[in-house]
């Protein structure tokens, strides 16, 4: 937690590629802010997207720009590791913000537990249904295809 006077400000982060930036990605995004002081996002390298066998629509940089000039966020930061606990010995924060589709996931909990032990609690939030950045492109590809 970074400290202003006698002031504890709470640190939150989350990540995501935010490919083709939706509502879902928004309602995350201001969610995530309402629940601490300072939101700080990781935006997926266009190398890392690769660990979902896909292929960002658009470049990283452009993804990083368009997530910078959200409103609820205040700093991007290029995630290029999918570990989140090399994410929090970097920069420290003490709230992780993840879609809950990832809950109860063998990977997210082991997570927790790590989390819990330097005091970071991770928040998940509700994933928005019926839409998704693979949802858009599959009916952009069947519409290309009528």
């Amino acid at each position: 937690m970074y400290k202003r006077g006698d002031e504890k400000t709470v640190v939150g982060y989350t990540s995501g590629v935010y490919d083709l930036f939706h509502i879902g990605h928004l309602n995350l995004l201001k969610n995530a802010k309402g629940l601490c002081d300072k939101l700080i996002v990781g935006v997926t390298s266009d190398e890392m997207v690769s660990y979902k066998n896909k292929k960002a629509v658009i470049r990283h940089q452009e993804r990083m720009e368009i997530v910078r000039n959200i409103k609820h966020v205040d700093v991007v930061v290029p995630q290029n590791d999918m570990d989140k606990y090399k994410m929090w010995e970097r920069l420290k924060f003490d709230i992780m913000f993840v879609g809950d589709d990832w809950f109860e996931s063998d990977k997210w909990k082991e997570l927790d537990a790590k989390f819990r032990k330097v005091g970071v609690k991770i928040v998940y939030f509700p994933y928005s249904e019926g839409v998704s950045s693979t949802l858009i492109n599959e009916t952009l590809k069947k519409l290309r295809e009528e």
